[in-house]
């Protein structure tokens, strides 16, 4: 079993300087934890994965392909490999859980 707290992968990703910090990678799937403040702009191209956010905290916008919808804590998106997606309009600070299938990277 592997299980973790949020608060301490938050804490983790914030002393990495990074937006992202990916907790687990197995065989078929991978997860992280992606953070974007209020009024950020999201970097993120297209990846070879299938990926789904949930919304942690914070409220946004989200863009996949010519679809968007609002998105805030408790919000499920799934993206397609190979789908452009972007979160935009963020208002309030957002964490993200990603699952990605097969493994990012």
């Amino acid at each position: 079993m592997k299980a973790f707290r949020l608060d301490e992968l938050e804490a983790e990703r914030a002393a990495n300087d990074g937006a992202y910090l990916q907790f687990v990678r197995e065989r078929n799937m991978s997860v992280g934890l992606y953070a974007l403040d209020a009024g950020a702009a999201d970097p993120q191209q297209p990846h070879a994965q299938d990926e789904v956010y949930l919304v942690v905290s914070g409220r946004a916008a989200i863009t996949v392909g010519m679809e968007t919808t609002q998105v805030a804590r408790g919000s499920v998106v799934y993206v397609p490999a190979g789908t452009a997606h972007k979160f935009h309009h963020i208002s309030e600070d957002l964490r993200v859980m990603v699952v990605f299938s097969p493994p990012e990277g």
